[in-house]
């Protein structure tokens, strides 16, 4: 089983977490050992940091692996993975890492696992630079499951920054291979829905200012649908600490989902974090692709393993989705083409079709 190491240099593109994420999943699945050096090498705080840790930590414990060099602060590790088991695992980020962060790391590993798995996610649910928890649920898993899986997402405890406290449990079966997934036709835009909330101290008046602000904002360019933004107080005993955000889907007639989302910071007020998410919703609706800026780079991988020609129409490519596809290339071997979008109606936008032969894994565990 052990090759040669790939080396992977964790200072390029994106040049932080996610080439860390990317890299350890993919060698995870396919056996390979890694080396990856210069790690978060361009960030204020290089290498690795709690979340980052515990997300190796999870990975070498799925499949008793060996990992070295893994601590706070290293900007160098060497990974050998051994056979992918299912099981019962926890990875504790003991800060308000992202636990969506955890899940993206270990979800591919957990699809080509022997038995199902059962993770326990602990950090931060809604925390900044990360997806927040809604949307990996509302957005995330409805899409990712085109590719003929299903997992199922139990949210115990809600966390905020900067304590973290939250825990999620995620649930999966393995499968024997990956379909490839054909998202090119956007269909129109038929609901619009939301949720606003506080949790811990924060009065519910926050709640239904950020949904109101946010409708606003949304019915100046959208005035022919209902905007239905629920406020929400997170209840006591199922939220850890203090905090406000929002998150706003939008649907379209062929099932493609967009979200904007935004959290509350000390002395931001409410109309401006509903806006800001609002903005963010439109704009993702404005460049003609089927799905949003955050969802473009977290199906890269999975395109990757498929088997068969899978294709995405996106809005401009962003660089998380750059990096997925180095690593996904370096790594699996899977071949990518990025095009501007022929279609007519998106001669005008800056739109792209992503397309990738998978590389067809099968699981060797099944």
């Amino acid at each position: 089983m052990a090759g040669q190491r790939v080396e992977v240099d964790g200072g390029i593109l994106e040049g932080g977490g996610q080439i860390l994420r990317v890299s350890t999943a993919l060698s995870c699945v396919l056996g390979l050992p890694l080396r990856v050096h210069k790690i978060r090498a361009g960030r204020s705080t290089p290498g690795l940091r709690p979340q980052h840790l515990s997300g190796l930590e999870m990975i070498r414990d799925l499949c008793d692996g060996q990992l070295e060099g893994a601590a706070i602060g290293s900007t160098e590790v060497t990974f050998t993975p051994e056979k992918i088991k299912g099981g019962i695992h926890t990875a504790d980020t003991k800060t308000a890492g992202s636990v969506c962060l955890l899940m993206q790391v270990s979800m591919p590993c957990v699809l080509f696992a022997a038995s199902p798995s059962e993770l326990h996610l602990k950090g931060g649910t809604n925390a900044e630079m990360a997806p927040q928890i809604d949307y990996t649920v509302m957005v995330f898993k409805p899409i990712v499951e085109k590719f003929g899986f299903n997992f199922n997402c139990d949210i115990k405890m809600r966390g905020y920054y900067p304590k973290g406290g939250g825990e999620v449990i995620v649930r999966m079966s393995p499968v024997t291979q990956l379909n490839p997934i054909n998202l090119t036709d956007r269909g129109s835009v038929t609901k619009i829905y939301g949720r606003a909330f506080v949790a811990g101290v924060l009065p519910f008046k926050v709640a239904k200012d950020m949904a109101a602000a946010a409708v606003r904002c949304i019915r100046k360019e959208i005035r022919d649908l209902y905007v239905n933004i629920q406020p929400v107080q997170e209840p006591k005993d199922q939220a850890f600490g203090n905090g406000n955000g929002i998150i706003i889907i939008a649907e379209t007639s062929t099932g493609c989902l967009f979200a904007g989302s935004s959290l509350g910071k000390r002395g931001v007020n409410a109309d401006k974090v509903g806006i800001d998410a609002a903005e963010m919703l439109l704009a993702n609706l404005r460049h003609g692709g089927t799905v949003d800026e955050f969802l473009q780079d977290q199906l890269i991988i999975f395109m990757a393993l498929a088997n068969g020609v899978s294709r995405i129409k996106t809005g401009p490519v962003t660089l998380h989705t750059q990096t997925a596809i180095h690593f996904a290339e370096q790594l699996a071997k899977a071949k990518f083409t990025v095009k501007k979008s022929e279609d007519e109606e998106d001669s005008s936008k800056d739109t792209y079709i992503i397309e990738c032969q998978g590389i067809g894994m099968r699981n060797p565990n099944l």
